[in-house]
């Protein structure tokens, strides 16, 4: 009788062990085919913007990117109220006191500058910051044109985030006409 039981208590465990194989290995098909999980690794970069010619403005950005995606945040405080020109510029350079060793913008295409999404513009075409009369201010977007620490010609890492005086008229050449470089951050990988 003993041995009996003992046997049917071994094919049990040896069918639950079956069971919660089947079901993991279903569970994982499952969740690559509804896409429910990320299929490549989180990747973050983030830039501290720091004042530049002395304007006091402060502040963040951040890249996250899942799949081919890539979602950039930036959030500033203490500018002036209006709009602020965010670009990212070619080098991740911002030891000089008015911002101009990050070089112009970032423009790996070899196109005009422009309006981002609209017609030609160059990768680091960000856009208008709407600051408000506390002096905080902040945008986002969501690409597929750029990339997050692969070293490739539109990776955001080792490049730098301007912020300008002025709005980006999205007409002048090369550069917008957006004014002085007030702010600038480092765009580095995240650990």
């Amino acid at each position: 009788m003993n041995k009996y039981l003992v046997s049917i208590g071994i094919k049990v465990i040896f069918l639950l062990i079956i069971s919660i194989s089947i079901t993991l290995i279903g569970c994982e098909r499952m969740s690559q085919q509804t896409g429910v999980f990320p299929t490549t690794p989180e990747k973050q970069a983030n830039a501290t913007i720091a004042s530049s010619n002395d304007s006091g403005i402060t502040g963040e950005a951040e890249f996250t990117q899942n799949d081919d995606q890539v979602t950039f945040m930036i959030e500033i405080q203490g500018a002036t109220p209006g709009l602020h020109a965010v670009h990212i510029h070619e080098y991740g350079d911002c030891s000089a006191p008015d911002g101009t060793s990050a070089g112009g913008h970032w423009n790996p295409t070899g196109v005009a500058h422009g309006k981002w999404g609209e017609g030609e513009f160059h990768l680091g075409d960000i856009g208008n910051i709407n600051v408000g009369e506390d002096g905080t201010g902040s945008i986002s977007l969501t690409t597929d044109l750029w990339e997050i620490g692969t070293g490739s010609d539109i990776d955001v890492v080792g490049k730098s985030i301007i912020v300008h005086a002025g709005a980006d008229d999205f007409i002048s050449q090369p550069s917008g006409a957006a004014g002085a470089r007030i702010g600038c951050g480092v765009i580095e990988l995240s650990e």
